[in-house]
This record gives structure tokens, C-alpha cells and sequence, in this order.
């Protein structure tokens, strides 16, 4: 399934709305991410974090869990927003994505209309798993 320009804007500004409700008190780091599945809903999700940091939960395996959740398991894009420049995703968050194929990733600021692209498997060129 192809992205068109205005899918993609799209998904930017769900991942920037879904920014909004972070719980970061600890890092003061809001992320967003929305993830489109292969049947085209979309579901979002926000960190998480905890005293504990190990136990904080990253935005996008926030959204991927909601979209886990809700019985999808192929996917075409994820965006994340956060900070005021593009941010990529955390290591643990490629792996994680990866098992489910490669996809698409937006990564754009918390507020703007810029962002980059770039395939999952060319942030995780030798991911644990096979693409």
C-alpha cells in the first residue's frame, strides 16, 4: 500500500496529537507515534515514563501494542514526533517494529510540518530478525 503525501502528513499530525498526552515527567521528553496497519487504521500511542526507567515505555511500542492489541499484524508506516527537530526511533523500538516487516518511518518534531523518511530496514540494516 503506497503513501501518498497527504497519508503521510496525516500520520505526522496523529503522532503530534498523540504527543500531547506524554507522561515524561522525569525526562520532560513528550514523544507521539502513530502507526498505520495494512487495513489502514491507525493507532497511537505516547510514552510512558516510570521512576523505574527501565520500565518506561517508548510512544512507538505504545501505538505498535494498540495495534498488536486490536489483532492487526502487518503494517504500512509509523510516524513519531518529538522534540523540536526529527527524532528517530530507539534501538529497542526498531527491533520491535521489525518483527512485524519493513515499513515506513516518519520521524518529524513535535510541532511543524517538516519530516524525514526513511525505510525500517535501513535504520536496522542487520535487525535480529529477517525483513
Amino acid at each position: 500500500m503506497p503513501l501518498s503525501k497527504a497519508d503521510m502528513d496525516s500520520l505526522v499530525r496523529r503522532a503530534q496529537a498523540a504527543r500531547v498526552n506524554s507522561y515524561s515527567p522525569y525526562s520532560g521528553f513528550a514523544v507521539g507515534a502513530a502507526i498505520l496497519a495494512d487495513s489502514g487504521v491507525v493507532y497511537e500511542g505516547t510514552n510512558c515514563e516510570s521512576a523505574s526507567f527501565g520500565a518506561t515505555v517508548c510512544a512507538e511500542r505504545a501505538a505498535l501494542t494498540a495495534a498488536i492489541t486490536a489483532g492487526e499484524r502487518s503494517f504500512v508506516a509509523l510516524a513519531v514526533a518529538a522534540g523540536d527537530k526529527p527524532v528517530m526511533p530507539c534501538g529497542i523500538c526498531r527491533q520491535l517494529l521489525a518483527e512485524f516487516g519493513d515499513m515506513t518511518i516518519l520521524c518529524a518534531a513535535g510541532q511543524g510540518d517538516y519530516y524525514k523518511t526513511a525505510a525500517l530496514s535501513a535504520l536496522l540494516p542487520d535487525a535480529f530478525i529477517e525483513f
